[in-house]
């Protein structure tokens, strides 16, 4: 008996383990190169900055004044996609999202030439009186999502933010090339993201809308399509937390 009880406990182990252990195919390439844009080498720069309640104003009335002088200068290769001021989720919050068209050389140059920037020097001490933290995430865009381009407004913007489960971006991203066509009908998508440094496994999906009943409609419009139901139930159990904000844009923002 103790013969067969011996020989049967790998297999049990083994099927015990299946239960809990999640198998991931082998990958021949790195996520950032299947998933991302082939035709463009941009890489974006997500900023969240916490600001001091007193200061949001002269923070935004600052940065309205100095980054559009600073960043539509030719020679520098990189662009304000949007910038807003959260306006549920976390409070006196500043959000902005960058283009840099070249990827990481680009990136290099831009930092090298604002490290010389005497005017932008004066603008980051004087920022930084204004605030408590700040944080930025490096990100590719996904292939299926659409450009983010300048439109116009008003629109309140939706940022949602999914911590994913490592090892599961490949599935979202399948899952999602075919999600987005649900979600086409209002143009309401903006841009979609996944992080290459900062926060890893980071995905950002950008919503515009007219209002926020408008984005209820949309949002419970896509529930009666027949497929959205099956694609959200298995992408959730990728997602470690998720975070939504709505965030109003400045006036210099290229996304109104």
């Amino acid at each position: 008996r103790g013969l067969g009880s011996s020989a049967h406990r790998p297999a049990e182990d083994s099927w015990l383990k299946s239960l809990f252990v999640r198998k991931v195919d082998p990958r021949k390439d790195a996520h950032s190169n299947l998933l991302a844009k082939r035709e463009t080498s941009s890489l974006y720069k997500l900023q969240f900055h916490n600001v001091k309640p007193e200061c949001l104003d002269a923070y935004n009335k600052l940065c309205q004044e100095v980054l559009p002088k600073i960043h539509e200068e030719k020679h520098y290769p990189c662009a304000l996609v949007g910038t807003w001021n959260t306006w549920y989720g976390e409070q006196d919050q500043a959000v902005h999202l960058w283009r840099y068209e070249g990827g990481y050389p680009a990136l290099n140059e831009v930092m090298s030439k604002l490290r010389q920037n005497k005017e932008f020097t004066e603008f980051r001490k004087e920022r930084g009186n204004m605030l408590l933290s700040r944080k930025n995430q490096l990100l590719l865009e996904f292939s299926f999502w659409n450009e983010p381009v300048p439109r116009d407004g008003p629109n309140i913007y939706e940022l949602r933010s999914y911590q994913l489960r490592p090892g599961t971006m490949i599935e979202w991203g399948n899952y999602w090339a075919r999600a987005i066509r649900f979600r086409q009908d209002n143009n309401e998508a903006v841009g979609g993201f996944f992080s290459q440094i900062g926060q890893l496994y980071m995905v950002h999906h950008l919503w515009a809308y007219k209002d926020l009943q408008t984005r209820e409609d949309i949002r419970n419009a896509a529930w009666h399509k027949p497929g959205w139901d099956e694609l959200v139930y298995y992408t959730v159990p990728l997602i470690q937390e998720m975070e939504s904000r709505i965030m109003i844009p400045l006036k210099i923002s290229p996304l109104q």
